[in-house]
């Protein structure tokens, strides 16, 4: 199966297009108030109405109201949710039915491993990302890949995240051989601000890897 790309942290109509012109499959949006990488759903909205066909627009949520994700899913052309918190299984229960569901986990130890087949039911994929106190995601800090080697051995999509950069890409992808990758502060100039040059490189080294 070929590897899909997310570009997170979208903010700007033109960086979602260099995004999407230079091979990403997938635009992340951040609605998550008080981050540096906010959108409002209307802003979002505006975006993703524009945007062509088979390109993935995926929701970032951290322990929001079911009733908040549903409306602002009416609201934003969303094909998937991304759950980037401490939501129970239950909450991705709820919106599975109407969405796809991808359920984040922030690594600290071979600990992960043991938490992930509770969110087999409740979860598409699995995203795992770095643990940094007090920051739900966005940091750029990696964790141990051989801890997503064994993840994605539980036979769950998995979507690596944490610190991937233009340089560390392809030794990502061939260490760990995940579905995707997910990326935002390795490909910005500041935070919401993506640099086109590094989005570029980013996803020429991981196709070819």
């Amino acid at each position: 199966m070929a590897l899909r790309i997310k570009i997170c942290g979208i903010t700007r109509e033109e960086d979602a297009w260099a995004a999407v012109d230079a091979g990403a499959d997938a635009l992340g949006f951040v609605f998550v108030p008080g981050t540096p990488r906010f959108i409002e759903p209307e802003r979002a909205a505006t975006i993703t109405r524009h945007l062509p066909p088979f390109v993935s627009c995926v929701g970032l949520f951290v322990n929001a109201d079911p009733a908040l994700i549903r409306a602002t899913l009416t609201e934003v052309r969303l094909d998937t949710v991304q759950l980037h918190g401490d939501e129970s299984p239950e909450v991705g229960l709820l919106l599975r039915g109407q969405v796809r569901v991808i359920q984040a986990f922030r690594v600290q130890g071979p600990e992960i491993l043991l938490r992930l087949p509770n969110y087999r039911k409740s979860a598409d994929a699995w995203l795992l990302d770095a643990y940094v106190p007090g920051a739900a995601g966005g940091t750029g800090a990696r964790f141990d890949w051989n801890l997503a080697v064994h993840a994605r051995e539980l036979g769950h999509p998995l979507i690596l995240a944490g610190g991937l950069k233009p340089e560390n890409i392809a030794d990502a992808v061939r260490q760990v051989r995940p579905f995707a990758v997910d990326v935002s502060s390795g490909v910005e100039i500041s935070p919401g601000r993506k640099d086109l040059e590094k989005v570029q490189r980013l996803i020429a080294a991981a196709r070819s890897a």
